[in-house]
Order: C-alpha cells, then structure tokens, then sequence
C-alpha cells in the first residue's frame, strides 16, 4: 500500500508540473471552471423562483444537491476521465505494452497516468455551496450525519471510477468509444436534479441503473438528517459490488489485449 502511494504522488507531481508549464492555460482553465460553477445555479434559479418547492426540495435544499453534483464533475473531469481517455488511444495503437510491463499493477497505472489540477476549483467551490446551503437552513449536522455524507460521497467517487473503467474496458472490443464517453457525461448532467423531480422508468434508471440518486442526492440527505441508515448501507453495498464487477471486467479486458508485438 505504501509503495502505491508513493506511486500515486509521484503521478500527481508530474500531473501538476506538466500542467504549471502552460500557466495561461491553467489560470484560464481555473476561470473557467468557477464560470461553470456559476453557470450550474442559473437553472435552478430560474426553476425555484417560479415554485417554492419542487418533489419536497426547497432551493436551498436543492443547492446541496448542485454542490454534490459539482465536486463529482470536478472529479470525474480532473481526476478520472483524463487518465482513463489515453487508455483508449494505447489500445488503439497497441501501446499498452510499455504499461503491462511495469512492476505494478496495470489498472492503477493507467487510472493515475493524468490529472488536471485546476479542476480542484470545483471541489472548493463545492464545499463552498454546501456550506453556505447550510447555512442558510439554519442546520449543523450531527457527527454522524456527516459520516454517513462522506462515506457516500467516497462510493459515488468509487462508482465514476468504475463507470469510467467500463467503458474503457469496451475499448478493448470496439474501435471507438467517443460517443459513449459523451453519452455518460450527458446522462451524468442529470445528476444537477435531485433524485425524486424524475418519476417513473426515469426514477427508477437514475437510482438502480445509473445510480445518481446515491451519487447526488444521498449525501445531502444525510447531511439534512432525511436519508434511512438501511438506505445508505445499501447504497454502500451497491457501490462495493459495482466496483468489484468493474474490476473483474478490467481484468477479462486484460487478457483480450493484442499488444503492438503481437
């Protein structure tokens, strides 16, 4: 576990320093991200200020939800998909070999090759909503409340992580992937909404097939003192067997690999 740390900061340094060696570039994609910070509320300003409440979610309510789906973005963006997008053009020329020869293990080198450290904006501005949200709830969390919040925010990092190894692990059988990575940002865009605005067949596809209500909606639900410890614990489950079957597929990718000497 050590030496895999150390794996892991010696990737985000060179993540960091690559990115610093275009400054312009990264204070503009720094600008950007708290633009689109921003750009998330407009939506929701403009639906709240025609009803007071929509599902049982206040505006405020709300804007915890918009906070969870912001860190997530910002996760998915700077810390998942920049990895795991060059995974396919390896692939694509057979290149993946100068990965599978090194002395660790593959899924984590590929998981950890790229980061884009201005996307942490996201996560600070995140926090920075959820506070002020509750804030003007007038609520203070209990301790386990918060636990509960956190232990969820970590599953549904866990479970972006294991979307993104999916589809990656598809790479392996189809030519071009472009379209599905699109798609499941699209489909992730959803998760701005709280959990219970969708009904019927599109409840049920964001909560059981595409989990953004554990994603998105659970954390704030603890953290408002409103989310079942039997929900949570299976929400928690879920995302431990999720990640299990991602890695399996991983691995079953793996040994379907042409390499470039083949």
């Amino acid at each position: 576990m050590r030496r895999y740390l150390r794996l892991f900061a010696v990737q985000l340094r060179a993540s960091i320093e690559l990115a610093l060696q275009y400054r312009v570039d990264f204070f503009v994609g720094g600008a950007m991200a708290l633009f689109w910070l921003f750009w998330n509320l407009v939506p929701m300003v403009v639906v709240w200020g025609r009803r007071p409440t929509i599902a049982g979610w206040g505006f405020w309510e709300a804007l915890l939800v918009v906070a969870w789906f912001t860190l997530l973005r910002g996760v998915l963006e700077g810390a998942v998909q920049p990895s795991l997008v060059q995974v396919v053009e390896h692939i694509r020329k057979g290149t993946l070999d100068f990965v599978l020869i090194k002395p660790a293990d593959a899924q984590f080198l590929v998981s950890t090759a790229r980061f884009e450290p201005w996307r942490g904006l996201d996560s600070l501005g995140a926090i920075a909503l959820a506070v002020y949200a509750l804030h003007r709830l007038g609520r203070v969390p209990a301790p386990g409340e918060v636990a509960i919040a956190l232990l969820l925010t970590i599953a549904a990092c866990a479970l972006l992580y294991a979307f993104a190894i999916l589809v990656v692990s598809a790479a392996f059988w189809v030519v071009r992937l472009d379209n599905l990575i699109y798609l499941f940002n699209s489909v992730f865009d959803a998760g701005r909404w709280p959990s219970t605005v969708f009904q019927g067949a599109w409840r049920v596809l964001f909560t059981f097939v595409v989990p953004l209500a554990l994603m998105t909606t659970y954390p704030p639900l603890a953290l408002l003192g409103r989310l079942k410890v039997s929900t949570a614990i299976a929400g928690l489950a879920g995302a431990v067997a999720f990640v299990t079957m991602a890695r399996l597929i991983w691995l079953r990718a793996i040994g379907h690999y042409t390499s470039a000497s083949s």
